[in-house]
């Protein structure tokens, strides 16, 4: 079970949501403003965070910066907005994941267990990070795929684990770039792609048979835990 706090101003939204989520047994407490939700994630310290916005009193993505300033917890944007500039401004401003409406209780479900699958992936152990059949070595910088050891490149290596430290969520070329390159954003998505195209091929998967990396065209790409 989770504590989870919904910053929504539908009360209509607001209050379906909660219930739907309080069946799959998450503890859930709401807020219609940002004021009012910011109050709650500070002294509550919830384990995840359900963003709306389009709120009356702050502009939602500001609410996401203030909360970045003070808490490391996921946050699950919902939004109305469904182009590659929003999605991509929203995942670049600290968002973990984004749901757009409208959307069903199921599905948001399923994000929050996906973030929160990755938040106990990385939590775990201190130096491997797991996902599915992958085991990557932070100190040790090796990386296995069942009983296969990984012949990875620094780049390729560094680039999988921060794929897999985020597991389930978007991560953009852009962002690759300035954490992974340490280069400006902007420029380079070339060299983004082709060590995407390298590393798939040394996972054993290719962009059209995708397993551990998906691509999400116009944001980002992803690694996911292929297991049901």
């Amino acid at each position: 079970m989770a504590a989870i706090v919904i910053v929504e101003d539908e009360q209509r939204i607001r209050e379906l949501t909660a219930r739907g989520l309080a069946r799959t047994g998450h503890d859930v407490v709401g807020a219609s403003t940002a004021l009012a939700g910011l109050e709650l994630i500070v002294q509550g310290r919830p384990d995840l965070v359900i963003l709306d916005l389009g709120l009356p009193d702050l502009d939602g993505l500001e609410l996401l910066k203030m909360i970045r300033a003070v808490s490391e917890v996921p946050v699950i944007v919902t939004t109305a907005r469904d182009d590659d500039p929003a999605i991509v401004s929203t995942l670049d401003a600290g968002a973990d994941d984004y749901v757009v409406k409208p959307f069903s209780v199921e599905q948001l479900d399923a994000r929050v267990r996906a973030v929160l699958r990755r938040l106990t992936t990385t939590t775990d152990g201190d130096d491997e990070v797991r996902v599915g059949e992958l085991r990557i070595g932070r100190s040790a910088r090796v990386a296995r795929l069942g009983e296969r050891d990984l012949d990875l490149a620094p780049k390729e290596f560094d680039m999988l684990l921060y794929l897999a430290e985020r597991c389930e969520q978007v991560v953009s070329k852009r962002e690759l770039l300035a954490e992974v390159w340490r280069e400006p954003y902007g420029g380079g998505e070339k060299t983004v792609d082709v060590h995407l195209s390298w590393l798939r091929r040394k996972l054993g998967e290719s962009g059209a048979e995708p397993r551990y990396l998906r691509t999400v065209h116009g944001v980002g790409v992803k690694l996911v835990d292929p297991a049901p």
